[in-house]
């Protein structure tokens, strides 16, 4: 039975008057009703409010799997509230079935459609006429479509033109379909007017990416011009699931290296990863595009009146189908004509140079007979001086001499000439930075796959320490939020790490620095997760128990995906089974991401971990560093700030400013809340990094934190101090008490 309790709540009563439902209005009425309104919303509100618009309740903030003309697609931004459809699991039984839609409110909003955790289809964002990916029509003539977004609302409504018809959408999950059903009246039925997805074309990334489907083409899977087949084994028997990779590389922003091509009549690719920004021009967006190497595309975001905004797209270009209507334009960027013609007139010389070739092999055969004998005397002195230790490596990277090892075979030694050549004799223009470690370079091995090198610096015996432990460690871990490590170089004096390379760099540079306009909130909590991941895998998933010991921002880095990769193991620590806490009297690490047992006793655990996350947590979602400028509260860190701003009520102040429009107050509030839990002055207070992940994951509640305990130069506190005016450094250095590093 359907009835109004006595709190004003809409509940549904079982025959023994037990509450089964209720609608969990928030508001209490003084005289409450309910309405069934034509528009075939229920609605709860006060009978003395004189605006009746002002629901306390209302069925249209909960649907299941039919859409209404006035209802809302997508998410209230202030509440948290994501309107998601779900079909029923058949036509007699209303339970959830697997295929439901939503409004992705990324920085480029649009609507996905999923069977189970499966993206299934896409619309396309919404271009100012229509979502970009549909496929029938510029215009509909049932249905007027309306799309808002501000910073209260992300959402798409539509309603009928013609009043009088009666019309809905149904998520069927028999058919995997959204129908578009009209009401005959001389039929006295319901008819199918249009669905979706409507042809092959229109399931996710039918293609791969940079694959282009193409109807009435054999096979309807193309490359896009500039790109060639990732497998064409594969591609040969119809299977396009690897996509499309570019059939010459270029260097990013060289000279007759690359440029952009117009297309026309493309879906716009998935923007999951991509940044907009509504007030720019194209030629604008054309520049900003073409100074980020990571950039792959552009395109006006708004189609109407010659085309307005920028959309840049930041990792392959995935979903693209041919549409038969030609007013959408994107900009995808590729190697240089100009490129192609100098391979071409290379290969006219083939002739010139073989013969050079064969005139000078007998030079070449005498030239390595000489360089085998050096290379083999060298290698002799190079025994003498440091066999053990080079053996010591090498045995480590194979990962033969402990127990824990996870089976990473595809780790290899490389010789020192290839590193050589990848890196271009170890150029400056290839130079990344440089750590206490030693510097890192990036390179490029001649089947293309680019690298990451890190090389040993000579003068630096904590380097080698450091090296040796990371060998050891990252020979025995694999996870996708670890950087993978392809293998070593160790030749004579030459010690080096060869990693994957992260094209985005790490994790600093985006939320510190000028790039930080390019994260909203989706990619930040992404990012986030991904962290807590890769550190519950470090802490209990893999067969080692390891404490990272130096995680801070620098330490993370992205992918082209934006996918975070836990980085540097150089500090790291083994612990046994039973082993809980170690201690040292090298307290080495990064000021600012240490938690205060370690600071200040040399103590380490996990919790020492969870600490340094709590500090990270809060940098990604404010976008200042804990040891930054003075803050607005005046506090002495980001973890005081923070703390205050929870105390006064008002959390949500910490949130970065350029995440205003797009992020999601629960998710920014819980992440905030579970910081500072991690950030607790005692390590038995804070959660380990399963509960982190679990939390991270759900909308349970939460316990309330404690004082945080954190450090200022080198006096520990605890709480906010109101007379403290001492201003914190903005230099975010590597110390430690006894040893420099």
């Amino acid at each position: 039975m359907l009835s109004i309790n006595t709190e004003g709540h809409l509940v549904l009563l079982s025959h023994d008057e037990t509450v089964v439902w209720s609608a969990n209005s928030t508001i209490k009425a003084l005289s409450p009703i309910v309405q069934l309104l034509g528009s075939g919303n229920l609605v709860l509100r006060d009978g003395k409010d004189q605006k009746p618009q002002n629901y306390l309740w209302q069925s249209f903030d909960h649907p299941s799997d039919t859409i209404l003309p006035g209802m809302k697609f997508g998410w209230d931004l202030r509440t948290g509230l994501n309107r998601r459809y779900t079909a029923w699991k058949n036509w007699d039984d209303p339970s959830y079935g697997d295929f439901s839609a939503e409004l992705v409110p990324h920085n480029y909003p649009d609507i996905v459609g999923w069977l189970g955790r499966t993206e299934y289809m896409r619309s396309g964002p919404w271009n100012g006429v229509r979502y970009s990916g549909a496929s029938h029509a510029t215009s509909n003539p049932l249905y007027k479509i309306k799309f808002v977004r501000n910073k209260d609302e992300v959402y798409s409504e539509h309603t009928l033109i013609n009043e009088s018809l009666i019309a809905r959408f149904v998520f069927n999950q028999t058919l995997y379909s959204l129908l578009d059903i009209l009401w005959s009246e001389n039929d006295q039925r319901w008819m199918t007017y249009s669905f979706a997805p409507m042809d092959n074309c229109d399931r996710y990334n039918r293609c791969g990416p940079n694959g282009n489907c193409v109807l009435g083409e054999t096979p309807i899977c193309q490359c896009l011009p500039g790109f060639l087949p990732k497998s064409p084994r594969n591609w040969n028997v119809l299977d396009w699931a690897e996509g499309c990779i570019r059939n010459k590389s270029w260097s990013c922003k060289g000279k007759n290296s690359d440029y952009f091509v117009k297309f026309s009549g493309l879906k716009l690719p998935d923007t999951t990863y991509s940044w907009v920004n509504t007030s720019m021009t194209l030629e604008e967006c054309k520049a900003k595009c073409w100074e980020n190497c990571s950039c792959n595309a552009y395109s006006n975001s708004d189609i109407r009146e010659g085309g307005s905004g920028c959309v840049l797209w930041f990792s392959d270009l995935v979903d693209i189908r041919q549409l038969p209507f030609n007013d959408q334009h994107i900009y995808i960027r590729l190697a240089s004509p100009e490129t192609a013609e100098h391979d071409e007139a290379n290969g006219n010389k083939t002739k010139v140079i073989a013969a050079t070739v064969t005139t000078v092999l007998a030079v070449v055969m005498l030239l390595t007979v000489f360089y085998i004998y050096i290379r083999r005397r060298n290698s002799i002195a190079n025994k003498e001086e440091g066999s053990d230790g080079n053996m010591e490596l090498k045995t480590l990277i194979a990962g033969n001499n402990e127990e824990g090892y996870e089976g990473n075979m595809e780790q290899r030694i490389y010789d020192l000439a290839v590193i050589v050549n990848a890196t271009n004799n170890f150029s400056l223009e290839n130079k990344l930075g440089e750590g206490g470690f030693g510097p890192v370079y990036r390179g490029m091995l001649v089947d293309g796959q680019e690298i990451a090198v890190k090389r040993l610096s000579q003068s630096s015996s904590q380097g080698l320490s450091e090296f040796k432990n990371e060998v050891r460690l990252c020979a025995r871990l694999q996870h996708r939020n670890l950087v993978k490590v392809h293998g070593c170089c160790i030749q004579g004096e030459e010690k080096m790490l060869i990693y994957e390379y992260m094209r985005n760099k790490s994790l600093d540079s985006f939320i510190f620095g000028s790039e930080s306009k390019l994260l909203d909130w989706s990619k930040r909590f992404h990012i986030i997760r991904g962290i807590a991941r890769g550190l519950m895998y470090l802490h209990q998933d893999s067969r080692l128990k390891i404490v990272h010991r130096d995680l801070k921002a620098s330490n993370i880095l992205l992918d082209d995906e934006l996918n975070p990769k836990i980085s540097d193991f150089g500090l790291a620590r083994i612990f046994g089974g039973d082993q809980n806490e170690d201690k040292t009297k090298q307290i080495i690490g990064t000021f600012g991401y240490m938690a205060p047992e370690y600071a200040i006793h040399g103590l380490f655990s996990v919790k020492s971990d969870v600490f340094s996350f709590g500090v990270l947590l809060l940098e990604i979602v404010s976008g200042k560093k804990n040891r930054g400028p003075i803050l607005p509260s005046r506090s002495v860190n980001l973890i005081g700030h923070a703390w205050r701003l929870w105390n006064e009520g008002v959390p949500l102040k910490l949130a970065n400013e350029h995440l205003e429009r797009s992020y999601i107050e629960s998710e920014v509030l819980r992440c905030i809340h579970i910081g500072l839990l991690c950030l607790q002055y005692h390590a038995d207070d804070r959660p380990d990094m399963t509960s982190v992940v679990i939390m991270l994951n759900s909308e349970g509640v939460l316990p309330e934190p404690k004082e945080p305990g954190f450090l200022l130069e080198n006096i520990l506190v605890r709480g906010e101090s109101s007379n403290n005016n001492t201003t914190p450094s903005s230099n975010e250095v590597s110390i430690t008490l006894l040893e420099a590093r």
